[in-house]
């Protein structure tokens, strides 16, 4: 079996400021980078214990060189910094993979389930994919049902798991924390990793001949900036049109053209 990781740090039990997030140059990201390496190693270990043999992880965090690889399992390996291809924090996935999982996760771009909570950047206050609050969670899992690819497993706090309950027809989710205005309420790192390998393994020890998520024929893909001047910026994208003077939409049949418009207009 060969599984695809991707995995985030805001999602991660016990990461509540944005400090501990810029973890290239501030001495407090380090234990975060430790506990989003810890994360990752126990869904590599519920995947091996499923039947794994082979896993890709990408490191979709900022730098993308947050994960110590030391302390992952031999048969796993990881992307680290940026390709720069549409598929971003998804990058690395094909369709040989028999499925993928997400760890660090967090919740989208106007939801109060997480302090840090957002959608690629700070820039907006929303941002929704038809008609649903869009996390890079739902744009990460569905760039891997495009390539055929579904998604078992979602790490993260609690708004975001529950946001994301349906997206998936056989998606298991642990909730690592829960949102409290600017606090986090967060399991012990040690709970959260027996959770989260647990939730791996029987993820991926599902029939998965009906996991794969089916999706939309056509795509909107809506976003409102916290400023009118960004906003007419982004309009001018191939494609994209202001709907107010906040909020642009972009409208494809085509999900690859809906991650291209993300890269350059979140």
């Amino acid at each position: 079996m060969k599984v695809f990781i991707s995995a985030d740090i805001e999602g991660t039990t016990l990461t509540t400021y944005w400090n501990q997030t810029r973890t290239i140059g501030d001495a407090q990201a380090k234990p975060h980078c430790r506990q989003m390496t810890a994360e990752v190693k126990a869904a590599c270990e519920g995947a091996i214990a499923a039947g794994a043999t082979e896993i890709l992880i990408k490191d979709g965090h900022g730098s993308g060189i947050n994960i110590d690889i030391n302390e992952l399992p031999e048969c796993a390996k990881l992307i680290r910094n940026w390709v720069g291809d549409p598929l971003s924090m998804a990058s690395g996935c094909d369709e040989t993979f028999d499925a993928a999982m997400f760890v660090g996760y967090h919740s989208a771009a106007g939801r109060n389930g997480n302090p840090l909570s957002h959608t690629e950047s700070t820039a907006t206050t929303s941002v929704r994919l038809n008609g649903m609050v869009c996390s890079e969670f739902l744009l990460y899992s569905w760039a891997c049902a495009m390539m055929g690819v579904p998604t078992v497993m979602l790490a993260g706090d609690r708004m975001l798991t529950e946001d994301s309950a349906n997206i998936h027809p056989k998606l298991k989710t642990v909730a690592v924390k829960d949102g409290l205005g600017g606090s986090i309420r967060c399991l012990h790192p040690k709970v959260a990793c027996d959770r989260i390998r647990a939730a791996a393994e029987e993820g991926l020890r599902q029939d998965l001949s009906d996991a794969l998520a089916k999706l939309p024929d056509h795509f909107v893909f809506e976003l409102s900036y916290k400023e009118h001047k960004v906003a007419a910026r982004m309009s001018a994208y191939p494609g994209c049109r202001l709907i107010d003077p906040l909020t642009v939409r972009f409208e494809s049949d085509d999900f690859m053209e809906v991650l291209r418009c993300g890269q350059f207009i979140m």
